[in-house]
């Protein structure tokens, strides 16, 4: 979990998913609604979400799997002010949070433009536990240095 003001070192990788885990709507989820206030050519990125009653503003600077991450909470009406400045690099997901042994499988289901799409994140605490991960069956290929699948490029 990110704290307000928080920097540090985002290590993941991104899957396809080829299947639904069982019992998904079980898990955790909420609607995320995400805008792009900048997108950078060198991998800088500045992002709003608001995902359920939880609004944020998160700068990101580097490409593939280990990036700086700085988040900082909104209130609802800070978010509301910089919204309109997103409006045409948006995107809508619904994230669910499953478990997978000592890790946590954000996985998104799409809606909107990209109905249908189904990518799974996972975070690690270093590069070494990243790349020794074995995904489960239920994801299928490793998209982390694709920039299709890369939400700033879904947002355009």
């Amino acid at each position: 979990m990110k704290t307000t003001a928080s920097a540090h070192l985002e290590i993941e990788r991104k899957f396809l998913v080829t299947k639904m885990p069982e019992n998904l709507s079980g898990y955790p989820h909420a609607k995320i609604d995400q805008g792009y206030l900048a997108i950078g050519f060198d991998g800088v990125q500045v992002r709003l979400r608001k995902a359920g009653e939880k609004y944020s503003l998160t700068y990101k600077r580097g490409r593939g799997n280990a990036r700086e991450e700085r988040e900082v909470d909104l209130t609802p009406e800070q978010f509301a002010l910089l919204w309109p400045a997103t409006e045409s690099k948006r995107l809508t997901k619904t994230r669910y949070d499953v478990p997978l042994g000592s890790h946590l499988v954000e996985l998104d289901i799409f809606t909107g433009l990209h109905e249908g799409l189904v990518v799974a994140e996972v975070e690690f605490s270093d590069t070494d536990a990243a790349c020794r991960f074995e995904p489960p069956d239920w994801l299928g290929d490793d998209v982390t240095h694709d920039p299709r699948y890369s939400n700033q490029l879904l947002a355009s």
